[in-house]
């Protein structure tokens, strides 16, 4: 499918690698006194999916570019994978938290940018009423505990290959057209094809199906998906979903954590949709762990009606260090002066640039390969058009050839995101930056074909 002679691909990735150890002693020294302390050599266990012998190791990182400890300098279209979306240590959120720090961390209690956080979230996204969590997985898993408590139905439904966070109930996918727990899924309490029905996203005959017992308590998300590629919902989906759900008695979770890349609002605002509730994390407090979730008011009248002050500390919901006020002081100014329509205005015409680049070169290499742009987000993706649904970009994923094509990015100063061939253009990318990418690309497909 992808036209790549494998034997070539396997010399050139083990040339990329000698020149990727060669040039990094000091991150190789670091990795491997990690592995004296740290499970695998690092903090977090995909840290080690990274396209190379062993990570980079980052010294400092502003706007669109970190160094290494080597003094390696790169362009970053990973940015975190979109935790620094809006850019590395914007000034105003810096400022902001160099403020709090000083007057204090967390207290538990609310502190007056709170008040600001769920006022500009609630204009955004037009969601009523706020609640902040330190991540988006906990504001999945939190909001799915609300819409089972106040639906009284056991399941969730959530379209297959999508990811909302290591959410227990999400980590299901269709193999053959049968629901499975997810290869790799690690010990789960349950085996969660007894919580969870999933379908293919767009495929409205299964979805009115699979909501037709009436015991599924909500549909978790993304309004456009991004963790299998970017996959785009037909014209019409969102509509037929709102509807389905409504006819249903389903709640409905949108989880714009990664999709806030189209815009100030997220795709809700941007394409006017009507979620019952709306999860988004990463991103909205400039790389501080953060993460919020609004209710509409029927779900928030159902809450306080089937809930008690006296027992609101142990209903599964919540955490000590959720709604800190320095997460708040850098939720304020990310959403104040961070996550702006001028940030917008700027990332998305490069957004373009860079799928129009790379889109040029697939056709010069007549290479089957497609891209799709999503606000300030790229991907480009080993078929030859656009996947509607999670199986079929699964079935276009090329391992060997993606870790080819990230390290040799990498070796000439660019970071893509690890997982997929995907690209963020945060404010201070530049239209060289771009260029810069466009012109590795071309390089790397010209040495892949001979």
């Amino acid at each position: 499918m992808t036209g790549i002679d494998r034997a070539r691909l396997k010399t050139l990735m083990e040339r990329e690698e000698a020149r990727f150890a060669a040039e990094r002693p000091k991150s190789r020294a670091l990795f491997d006194r990690a592995r004296r302390s740290l499970l695998s050599g690092v903090p977090m266990n995909w840290m080690v999916k990274w396209a190379a012998p062993f990570p980079i190791f980052v010294h400092e990182a502003r706007g669109a570019r970190f160094t290494d400890v080597d003094g390696h300098r790169y362009v970053d279209f990973c940015l975190g994978d979109t935790g620094s979306m809006l850019g590395h240590s914007p000034p105003a959120a810096v400022e902001a938290m160099s403020e709090q720090l000083r007057r204090g961390i967390t207290f538990m209690l609310p502190t007056e940018d709170a008040v600001f956080v769920g006022e500009e979230l609630r204009r955004r996204f037009g969601l009523p009423y706020w609640q902040i969590a330190m991540t988006a997985t906990d504001a999945n898993r939190f909001t799915i505990r609300m819409a089972r408590h106040i639906t009284e139905r056991p399941r969730i439904l959530i379209f297959n290959g999508c990811y909302h966070g290591t959410v227990d109930e999400t980590l299901v996918t269709l193999k053959d057209g049968v629901a499975r727990s997810k290869r790799g899924n690690i010990g789960p309490a349950v085996d969660p094809v007894t919580t969870t029905r999933v379908v293919e996203f767009n495929d409205l005959p299964a979805l009115e199906a699979a909501l037709s017992a009436r015991d599924v308590a909500c549909v978790l998300a993304e309004p456009a998906m991004t963790n299998v590629g970017i996959i785009l919902p037909d014209p019409g989906f969102h509509e037929a979903l709102r509807d389905l759900t409504r006819r249903t008695g389903t709640l409905l979770i949108i989880d714009e954590t990664h999709t806030i890349c189209t815009g100030p609002g997220g795709y809700t605002a941007a394409h006017h949709l009507q979620p019952d509730i709306l999860t988004i994390g990463k991103p909205i407090a400039s790389g501080v762990p953060a993460a919020a979730y609004g209710i509409s008011q029927q779900v928030a009248d159902a809450i306080l009606a089937r809930t008690t002050i006296e027992d609101s500390d142990v209903g599964g919901i919540g955490g000590t260090l959720s709604g800190n006020a320095l997460a708040m002081a850098a939720m304020r100014a990310t959403l104040q002066q961070v996550m702006t329509e001028a940030a917008y205005a700027r990332t998305i015409p490069l957004a373009r640039r860079f799928a129009l680049g790379v889109e040029q070169v697939i056709r010069s290499a007549a290479l089957p390969w497609h891209v799709v742009v999503l606000g300030n987000r790229v991907e480009y993706q080993f078929r030859a058009g656009a996947p509607r649904n999670g199986s079929e970009a699964e079935a276009a994923m090329d391992w060997p050839l993606d870790r080819f094509l990230h390290l040799y990015a990498m070796n000439r100063g660019i970071l893509m995101t690890p997982f997929h061939n995907m690209a963020l253009i945060a404010p201070e990318t530049t239209a060289e930056d771009v260029d810069h990418h466009t012109q590795v690309f071309a390089e790397s497909v010209r040495e892949l074909l001979g």
